[in-house]
């Protein structure tokens, strides 16, 4: 039998849960890549975003069966369409291995949802007799992020999400790199789902006058007028860049999320920034199943060999 070299003397460290994923091949092929190449026979459309976020959850508690959620601009968007509302479908989501929420929102009106939320979503926790915390936080997300970044809330052993679904210009990069650098190695990073609107991002930017400072605040600096003669596939490829190469992320690919009114063009890129090995594959499986039914534990476990 021919022999072949180990992990580390491909200069690779590791695999830190090699029966997670037996059947899966070691790399993942590069979904993304062929996304951006034509437009996948089950697209997700902007009114199925929240539940990709919540499928890919589902699956990767299924394998930590733990999990703290953070949403920084967790209102309903559009507050008559519930399947929609990417916290609440996470809230609702069975068996409830996610325990830890932090929910933050600064609009009234949907403060007045989260937290009407929250109250259905602690009755359920009571009637199935499990334990949850679900902190609502008003205000803007830039400034109570300080809040819920500490080891009381968010320690090192605990699988972390942050969604950053804004609409535009709402999450400062500072911001993010401070989700971003709360841990370090050998702990993973906080997985992040980042939002970027580049549907309708140069049509905002040529409206921008006197909110200059708006913008450099979401950029991370003012030499975001750059952005303006640039592509949407530069712009996606700058941002991917910017979570692998400055904030540090291992593994990084922008999802596309599409708009049947725009023609069927991508309106976002949801921009999956983790360190863990496995979770693109989860993601590709997810954005492959988000609307078709999802799987029972027992049956994602058999297919994945767990």
């Amino acid at each position: 039998m021919r022999k072949t070299r180990s992990d580390n003397q491909r200069g690779r460290a590791p695999n830190p849960h090699p029966k997670l994923f037996p059947n899966w091949p070691e790399q993942l092929p590069d979904i993304v890549e062929e996304l951006k190449l034509k437009r996948p026979s089950d697209p997700i459309w902007t009114e199925h975003k929240a539940k990709l976020v919540e499928r890919y959850l589902y699956y990767f508690v299924l394998v930590t069966r733990h999990g703290i959620y953070l949403d920084g601009f967790a209102g309903p968007q559009e507050p008559n369409k519930p399947d929609t509302w990417a916290a609440r479908l996470a809230l609702k989501s069975k068996p409830m291995f996610l325990t830890n929420f932090f929910l933050c929102e600064r609009n009234r009106q949907k403060l007045k949802a989260v937290r009407k939320l929250k109250l259905e979503a602690d009755h359920d926790s009571e009637r199935e007799q499990v334990k949850r915390q679900i902190h609502v936080l008003r205000g803007d997300f830039n400034l109570t992020v300080d809040k819920i970044l500490s080891p009381a809330n968010i320690p090192e052993n605990r699988a972390t999400f942050a969604l950053l679904d804004q609409r535009t210009f709402e999450c400062h990069w500072k911001t993010v790199k401070k989700l971003a650098s709360y841990r370090v190695p050998p702990a993973n990073k906080i997985e992040l789902f980042y939002f970027l609107a580049t549907g309708w991002l140069h049509r905002s930017l040529s409206g921008i006058k006197k909110s200059a400072q708006k913008v450099s605040n979401w950029f991370g600096s003012e030499n975001w007028q750059s952005l303006k003669d640039a592509s949407r596939d530069d712009i996606r490829d700058l941002f991917t860049r910017r979570f692998r190469e400055d904030l540090g992320y291992k593994h990084v690919h922008p999802w596309p999320i599409y708009d049947r009114r725009e023609a069927g063009g991508v309106m976002y890129y949801m921009i999956h920034a983790t360190d863990h090995d496995e979770a693109p594959k989860l993601m590709a499986r997810a954005y492959a199943r988000a609307l078709k039914r999802r799987e029972k534990p027992e049956q994602f476990k058999l297919e994945l060999g767990l």
